[in-house]
């Protein structure tokens, strides 16, 4: 059975769930790399081994530069100097433009830093959030993957498997669905995946406008927090969701943003948020297909708590 509106679940039980997924010390004190260390060669090679019609396919949002309820704070994009203006005595010429904008939001396709959660007072593998100030991090930055998130993408569609556009705000998905959505599509969640988790987020975008989905409107769709179990027992290296994967309004007492602290803070989980799925997902369907060479690269960016980027799925 589908579970749409998440139970409820107390703060002892969410406490018992973080220590149960917990992976502080697994790979050593210092780690800064979390659930990435699941990626071993051997499943680079092997995803590499999915490129057969040589295509590619951004999964990000365009940069926003335009205000809305979802992006209080827009990409500031402008140009710095154009053809234009008076020419030079030089040639070639050049034009340049700048651009400015905040790594996080709802409306920015990023991938955070490990350092960018903390739960009562830690940081991953138990540092302590003080390690982070209004002068930036000391530790966890976002150049712990400068290197790149690359392995198998596996795309769960959810809309697909319930037959509908988009999930609607509040909705949530449980592990059955998971596991539903993985027998439909003939795929399964291994060590080292890179999860691509579809709620229809940006379709409903397109179609109906932007909408507040934070805490104060009308919510967005996403993960139950039962569902970490099943990542953790499966070691999956990264979450890619088209939301950010926190189902809202929240129904954990006492907490506003569950998987992200399940993920970040106790996994170590990398993590992005605000995708572009809808073509990713449509060359999936034509393809018959729900796995592919995944391929990201944050900015190296020291002291970053983010970045912005441009995931690409390699058919």
């Amino acid at each position: 059975m589908i579970t749409t509106v998440p139970g409820y679940v107390s703060r002892a039980e969410f406490d018992e769930l973080f220590r149960a997924v917990c992976n502080w010390g697994r790979w050593g004190e210092d780690d800064e790399r979390g659930t990435l260390n699941y990626i071993q060669p051997e499943h680079i090679r092997r995803a590499a081994g999915l490129v057969r019609l040589g295509r590619s396919v951004s999964m990000a949002v365009p940069v926003n530069k335009v205000a809305g309820p979802d992006n209080p704070h827009p990409a500031m994009h402008y140009m710095a100097r154009g053809f234009d203006a008076a020419p030079g005595q030089d040639e070639p010429r050049f034009c340049t433009d700048y651009l400015a904008s905040e790594v996080h939001g709802y409306s920015h396709t990023h991938i955070d830093a490990l350092c960018h959660v903390s739960f009562n007072g830690r940081l991953y593998n138990g540092k302590l959030a003080g390690a982070v100030t209004s002068v930036g991090p000391t530790l966890q930055d976002i150049t712990a993957y400068a290197h790149g998130v690359i392995g198998r993408g596996v795309l769960l569609d959810i809309p697909r498997l319930r037959g509908v556009k988009w999930l609607e705000p509040g909705e949530a998905v449980a592990t059955g669905e998971l596991e539903a959505a993985e027998r439909a599509q003939g795929v399964r969640l291994e060590q080292g995946d890179i999860f691509v988790f579809r709620t229809g987020h940006h379709r409903r975008r397109l179609e109906l406008g932007a909408w507040n989905n934070g805490p104060d409107g009308e919510g967005r769709a996403g993960l139950h927090v039962e569902t970490m179990r099943l990542l953790h027992e499966r070691q999956v290296a990264a979450f890619l969701p088209d939301g950010d994967g926190e189902t809202v309004p929240c129904r954990v007492e006492g907490i506003g943003a569950p998987i992200h602290a399940l993920q970040i803070a106790s996994m170590g989980m990398a993590c992005a948020d605000s995708l572009n799925l809808e073509d990713v997902a449509r060359v999936c369907e034509e393809q018959r297909r729900w796995e592919f060479l995944l391929v990201a690269a944050p900015l190296r960016l020291p002291g970053g708590t983010g970045s912005l980027f441009n995931p690409l799925a390699i058919f």
